[in-house]
């Protein structure tokens, strides 16, 4: 009996039943494509000026607080620094340049009468509070005599010395070159400081930009003059502006290049420098191209495709990296291009198209 069961024929093997897989799938079609670019950047000041006394002496207040953050406008007096002692050398310097002048008057009367009256109203017009007049033409001109008797007197001399001290006091006083604040003051009003001493650091906040570190192989989309849109999160506002300039170098720790944007001049006001925003730049169009999902192509430059109802795999042209898309071409179009990863996949099998 035992052998009689061994000899029983085997039941019948099922057939293999083929499991047709289901993918998402879209037609290739070209279009243009523009090719933005969105990147974090920081704010900075297009103007940050360090403060420097140009003269020796004791710091006294101007029009504004010398304060960090005290806001002031352009032309405001930001500080004087103590010239009393200056101004009383410098009108001695003109008293004395009066008395050559008085003494020189009678000889330019008898031996240069024609330029007696110009010397005249010169002298007339020295005022001992005010900067020193031009001098008459003459003085400086061809007439070699009147300039030779000039330098005997020692009028020249005199009278750009003189000039020279005048533009040194106008260094006692400060005045703000731009609409701006204070980021960093140094020393307060009532101390003593020499010529050469920073003071303080001050930005200009009317005008700002945005420093953009982009990918290297992203900022060749992006041209100077083409517009940006900025983005605060935080804040919930947008600004326009523009790319000014691109640097030249790449930086060599993150292998990204600077990109600069002007925020446009009626907004500037509202940025804050130093805050992080997130800019968008709007970059060039690319033709007969289309973009898809990154997570759609596989070994760098491989897609699916369905061709009679199989997956075929077949190369692509990128153009463009995008975070979480690309730009390519190279399929004919009307491709059914898959638009999914597909995990284990195969050449060749069987799959059918969902939209």
């Amino acid at each position: 009996m035992q052998v009689l069961v061994g000899m029983k024929p085997e039941p019948p093997r099922k057939a293999e039943e083929v499991v047709k897989r289901f993918v998402k799938a879209k037609p290739v079609a070209y279009h243009t494509v523009t090719a933005s670019v969105t990147a974090p950047g920081r704010v900075l000041a297009t103007n940050e000026v360090m403060l420097v006394a140009e003269a020796s002496g004791r710091i006294e207040p101007g029009e504004i607080a010398l304060k960090k953050g005290a806001r002031f406008r352009k032309g405001q007096k930001l500080l004087n620094i103590y010239k009393d002692e200056a101004e009383m050398s410098l009108r001695a310097k003109k008293s004395q340049f009066l008395n050559s002048l008085a003494n020189m008057l009678p000889d330019i009367k008898i031996d240069y009468p024609d330029f007696y009256d110009q010397f005249n109203q010169f002298f007339s017009s020295v005022k001992l509070d005010q900067d020193l007049p031009d001098l008459p033409k003459v003085a400086t001109g061809n007439n070699e005599q009147l300039k030779v008797f000039l330098a005997s007197r020692n009028i020249l001399s005199d009278y750009y010395s003189i000039k020279k001290d005048e533009m040194a006091l106008k260094r006692y006083t400060l005045y703000a070159p731009f609409d701006g604040t204070f980021t960093q003051v140094n020393f307060e009003v009532g101390a003593f400081v020499n010529m050469g001493t920073q003071l303080a650091k001050m930005i200009s906040t009317s005008n700002m930009e945005v420093e953009v570190p982009v990918e290297n192989r992203q900022s060749e989309w992006i041209k100077v003059g083409s517009s940006a849109i900025i983005h605060s999160t935080s804040r919930n506002k947008s600004w326009h502006g523009h790319v000014v300039r691109k640097a030249d170098f790449v930086a060599s720790n993150t292998q990204s290049r600077s990109i600069f944007v002007k925020v446009d001049q009626d907004n500037s006001r509202d940025v804050l420098s130093g805050e992080y925003l997130e800019v968008e730049f709007k970059g060039q169009e690319i033709p007969n191209a289309m973009e898809v999902q990154r997570s759609a192509v596989f070994n760098s430059n491989l897609v699916f495709t369905v061709v009679d109802g199989r997956l075929k795999k077949e190369p692509i042209n990128l153009i463009k990296y995008n975070e979480e898309t690309i730009v390519f071409n190279g399929l004919k179009p009307g491709t059914e291009l898959v638009m999914e990863p597909l995990i284990n996949a195969k050449e060749q099998t069987e799959v059918e198209i969902i939209r």
